[in-house]
């Protein structure tokens, strides 16, 4: 199906009404624009599902970048919850490890 674009009237014929649907136009007006490189093989994957899926490459990047960003607040979590645990070294631990047999 073709869409045609319109002049906007504002004088400067470089400037152009596209119709998009709803949920893209609505998604432009609170999103921030951002460049990202990525390697033409994760590029390629990422479209392929944005295809399976019906939903925006943006919408899958930022769901990924969300889910990325919670699990690094619940690493930082666990770390506070055990800031209070007593501290052992590596070779502490690897001693007690031969002591027990497991080395």
């Amino acid at each position: 199906m073709a869409t045609r674009a319109a002049h906007t009237g504002s004088g400067d014929p470089r400037q152009l009404d596209v119709p998009t649907s709803g949920r893209q136009d609505a998604a432009m007006h609170s999103t921030t624009r951002a460049t990202v490189y990525m390697e033409p093989s994760l590029h390629r994957a990422l479209r392929l599902k944005s295809a399976e899926t019906d939903r925006t490459i943006s919408e899958l990047v930022n769901d990924a970048v969300r889910e990325a960003l919670a699990e690094d607040a619940d690493d930082l979590a666990a770390i506070e919850q055990r800031k209070a645990e007593p501290a052992r070294s590596f070779e502490a631990f690897l001693a007690d490890l031969r002591r027990r047999g497991k080395l």
